[in-house]
């Protein structure tokens, strides 16, 4: 892989960081402890707030998980080694790359 390859999959990788930073903080809100105000809120509106608060919660650990792995993909293209799988050594396709910024497997070693 060449230069502006990486260079693009660089640029591409940080936009999708800041974009899961500008998800994390709007969300945020959403993760908030929820108050149980019995004369405000029903039993039942104070179910659906802690499931919400719940799914808020999910959501942010996806975000985790994938804010993890494009920075490990960050590391690997700093120390050159970006595109190639971890397994075999074989050069992962850019499609697959294109798909997944944080790939670390070619096709076959990802599918068994």
């Amino acid at each position: 892989m060449n230069d502006t390859e990486l260079a693009g999959f660089t640029a591409r990788i940080q936009a999708r960081l800041a974009e899961i930073a500008d998800h994390s903080a709007s969300e945020k809100d959403a993760q908030a402890i929820v108050e149980l105000d019995q004369q405000a809120v029903g039993r039942l509106s104070r179910m659906d707030a802690l499931q919400n608060q719940a799914m808020a919660k999910a959501q942010q650990a996806n975000r985790d998980i994938e804010t993890r792995r494009l920075q490990a993909a960050l590391i690997r293209i700093e120390e050159g080694e970006f595109g190639y799988c971890e397994d075999c050594g074989d050069t992962i396709p850019k499609a697959r790359l294109n798909l997944d910024l944080a790939a670390t497997k070619c096709v076959s070693c990802a599918s068994g």
